[in-house]
């Protein structure tokens, strides 16, 4: 398939892992780097066809929680004028102000892992060992978070470090194979949020990581010699993406609530086992 241009079916395909690998704890990175080795598409032919995906799953959280992030940006002009009128932060008052705090602190973390070594696990891309790797780590992951006690934390209790801790796994999760929702939401679990809030946070801080995600990758796609990237397929992979994410996003509130997630850590043992074996054996 290199130099063709992006079919229908190859857009809707991408369309449908990103949006629901990028919510539920499977990895959408993984998923889309071992979609294109066997589908032989050339990974700088779709660069610019997955900064868009990662529109359309950005758009799959504003429509599940506009509500949420309406808040959020009232509550930053209130803070401002709090602040401009010597009130001081006010947080322990202003439970969303809190909220949009530790938003942006636990993205401190993300970003400077990202900028650190994106470039590095971006290599790990075209490496199926690597990516294998990563899935039985996030298996491992999803089935011992099901081992925790009571998860009693709402944002009332939950603290700074808190917040640090699981933006550093979404750092981590840069990695190919290693799930960002899984990762933040295994975080929440293990630093004892409730289990409906770590979902929410988990996938609230994953506007500014999806969308860092995107921008850094921008650079690289414009300088791509990407091959006829049509607006029919490029429109119908956005619009894919962002409604198999609303999906998921509520499939994952379930999941989560109802202590699942280890029936996912089973899947990607299984995908692990087999990218790896599948790499020694045609290596």
């Amino acid at each position: 398939m290199k130099g063709e241009t992006l079919t229908y079916f190859e857009a809707i395909i991408l369309g449908v892992v990103q949006g629901l690998a990028e919510f539920l704890p499977i990895s959408s990175s993984g998923h889309l780097a071992l979609l294109q080795h066997f589908f032989g598409v050339e990974s700088d032919r779709v660069l610019m066809f997955t900064v868009m995906l990662h529109i359309g799953t950005l758009v799959s959280v504003f429509v599940m929680y506009w509500k949420d992030i309406w808040a959020l940006i009232k509550e930053l002009f209130l803070m401002i004028a709090d602040l401009i009128t010597g009130k001081g932060l006010r947080i322990k008052e202003r439970p969303t102000r809190k909220l949009g705090l530790m938003i942006i602190w636990a993205t401190v973390p993300t970003t400077v892992m990202g900028l650190l070594f994106n470039d590095f696990f971006e290599s790990l891309n075209s490496k199926l060992w690597a990516i294998g790797i990563g899935w039985l780590i996030t298996g491992c992951m999803l089935y011992f978070s099901e081992k925790l006690g009571k998860s009693v934390k709402d944002i009332d209790k939950m603290n700074f470090r808190n917040g640090f801790f699981i933006g550093v796994l979404q750092g981590i999760a840069i990695c190919p194979g290693i799930s960002r929702s899984g990762s933040t939401m295994v975080g929440g679990l293990i630093t004892g949020l409730k289990r409906d809030f770590a979902v929410r946070f988990a996938f609230l801080i994953s506007i500014p990581s999806i969308l860092g995600a995107a921008v850094l990758e921008i650079p690289a796609a414009m300088k791509a010699s990407s091959v006829g990237l049509e607006m029919g397929p490029l429109i119908a992979g956005v619009v894919v993406s962002a409604v198999c994410g609303i999906l998921a996003i509520k499939a994952m509130i379930r999941v989560v609530v109802d202590r699942k997630l280890k029936w996912f850590a089973y899947y990607v043992w299984a995908l692990g086992v087999f990218t790896i074996v599948y790499n020694v054996v045609t290596a």
